[in-house]
């Protein structure tokens, strides 16, 4: 990589450098050796193993305590840097850049979501203070590159803290230096800029959005994430298992699913649904701008996330014994698996077995054709690349829960609990009717109404446009239903115990309580007329009690006339009150 102005002999000016007073010329010494230090401590985070709590800690404190340093050390010192050494100011953009990204690497590490806000302000202070604006007079492509760079990244970091109307400013900013770029120097990349463009603005159209048509006209952007008061609380005397969510592997791997930078928009929304609402460090320790991510918030923390796009087999079983292994006393693993169904080659008439039923594809890197995976070798044998519930057998032996959003969700129907250890499979419906299944490239609805419940439900019943005194009222009507799915579950005879033993931890709690009401919502549904249109979980859930339960259903009712749509449910349950 080009660098610039570096070592005293970059010192500006005819000067001879004992000109330079020793201390302007120590200065300038420092801010090389920190510049130096900062970029190798940051191109050895590359090589940290993906997985693993323990080694990348101290090396992650080490990288933050340089770059405090050498942020400080450019703001008390800019004018002899300036003069002595011609610090521009792209490079201090570039500093603010590195920090930045330090931010959003430590908040994928540690699920951290405030880390995403201290990400959020060092690439806004970079825009807002123009660092990057003179690179666009250099005859230098690298520059424009690290500019373009940015942009992207800044644009994710937006997208995850919901920060719609600024990533519409951000796109269209990116694209005009696209241009610019293209324009000006002839690269070979062009194309590949043009794709960041093309993915992010199909991200943007996927979010299923409510318009707000009191008068305004806006468009209605709401954070799903958990907040204060969003879970319905536990019931006194209530004996629910002591389970805590610890870690949740992500995997996205859906043939045609809307992506941006390895993020398919089923994992956007899963991730989200596992993370609490982001507070901001800056008012909570009152020290703003400083790297110190040892200043823990309060104790909120948000289960650990691996985040696999289209991982192959072997990387996904290497993430899962990673996490299997590192899995503390009392705490669940979660897997959810957003991918492309895999199905058995033949139908078998004898007893089968947990690798009879095919199950998700996992990256192949080849033998694709049209989407679909090439049936080449002998019928009799299995698929290679599919992930079979069989697989995820030996995980069994510590709380494990599952989510799977397939075609083919219904091969983990059959899996069985070897070890007695607690063990939940939700499983999305495996068919949609035509009006729903066109829908399923900017994302699942399955994982929708786990998401976002008012979203999916708004989304099956075509209603994309209301007024913010009726969402709002609908929002609140949907908190006293849960509140109702949740003693329809706690109070159950017949439950399987397992949902009770995960019913503690909040997430897992909202998680179950959502799954139940999809489930009601599509069985009333007049477009969902098949029962592989419906969820279905392992173990089954006592249908009567919850997911069929006359109260429930009066309440899906309800939520459905409140948004105009009860024409397009079966209301027969309310004949027989």
């Amino acid at each position: 990589m080009h660098q610039s102005g570096f070592g005293v002999s970059a010192m500006t000016g005819a000067e001879a450098e004992d000109d330079v007073p020793l201390g302007e010329r120590k200065t300038v010494t420092d801010f090389c050796y920190l510049l130096d230090k900062s970029k190798q401590l940051f191109n050895g985070l590359r090589d940290l193993p993906q997985y693993g709590h323990k080694q990348w800690q101290s090396y992650f404190g080490r990288t933050f305590d340089v770059y405090t340093k050498l942020w400080k050390f450019q703001q008390q010192h800019r004018q002899v840097l300036d003069t002595r050494y011609g610090l521009k100011r792209w490079q201090i953009g570039e500093v603010a850049s590195k920090i930045g990204q330090l931010y959003y690497h430590y908040y994928l590490r540690t699920s951290e979501t405030s880390y995403l806000n201290e990400a959020f302000s060092f690439y806004s202070a970079i825009r807002q203070r123009s660092y990057y604006y003179q690179v666009n007079k250099e005859d230098r492509p690298e520059l424009v590159v690290k500019k373009l760079r940015y942009y992207a990244r800044y644009i994710v970091v937006c997208l995850l803290l919901n920060k719609m109307d600024l990533v519409k400013v951000l796109v269209k900013e990116l694209s005009e230096e696209i241009e610019d770029y293209t324009q000006r120097f002839n690269t070979e990349d062009q194309l590949e800029w043009n794709l960041v463009l093309q993915e992010v603005a199909a991200f943007i159209e996927a979010d299923p959005v409510v318009v707000l048509n009191d008068g305004s006209n806006s468009v209605f952007v709401t954070s799903n994430r958990l907040q204060e008061g969003s879970v319905p609380p536990l019931e006194q005397g209530m004996v629910v298992g002591q389970l805590v969510l610890a870690d949740a592997l992500i995997v996205g791997n859906c043939n045609n699913q809307v992506k941006f930078s390895e993020l398919t928009v089923d994992m956007f929304r899963m991730l989200q649904a596992l993370e609490r609402e982001p507070v901001n460090l800056a008012t909570q320790t009152s020290k703003q701008g400083t790297l110190e991510p040892s200043e823990k918030p309060a104790k909120r923390e948000n289960p650990h996330k691996y985040l696999l796009y289209k991982p192959t087999f072997s990387q996904l079983y290497t993430f899962l014994s990673a996490s299997f292994k590192e899995l503390p006393a009392n705490s669940v693993l979660l897997v959810y698996l957003s991918a492309t169904g895999v199905f058995p080659a033949s139908h078998l008439d004898y007893e089968a077995g947990p690798y009879d039923f095919g199950g998700v594809l996992t990256n192949t890197n080849r033998d694709v054709v049209n989407g679909e995976t090439a049936q080449k070798r002998n019928q009799a044998q299995k698929e290679m690349h599919c992930l079979h519930p069989g697989d995820l057998f030996a995980f069994t032996r510590k709380p494990l829960f599952i989510i799977v959003d397939s075609s083919n969700s219904a091969a983990y129907k059959n899996f069985s609990n070897l070890f007695g250890q607690p063990l939940v499979c939700l499983l999305s419906p495996t068919v949609y009717p035509k009006s729903v299944q066109d829908q399923a490239q900017r994302g699942s609805l399955f994982t929708l109404f786990l998401y976002s419940p008012l979203l999916a439900f708004s989304s099956v019943c075509g209603v994309n446009s209301v007024r913010r005194g009726l969402w709002d009222r609908a929002q609140d009507f949907l908190q006293k239903v849960f509140r109702d799915i949740g003693q329809m579950i706690t109070r159950s005879r017949s439950i399987d115990q397992a949902f009770l033993q995960f019913f503690g931890d909040e997430f897992l709690r909202l998680l179950l309580i959502r799954f139940v009401f999809c489930s009601a919502a599509l069985r009333l549904h007049k477009l969902f007329r098949e029962s592989r249109s419906f969820p279905e979980s392992y173990p089954e859930l006592p249908k009567q009690d919850t997911v069929e339960s006359g109260v429930l259903q009066k309440h899906v009712l309800e939520l459905a006339a409140m948004l105009d749509a009860q024409s397009l449910f079966w209301d027969d349950a309310l004949e027989s009150y």
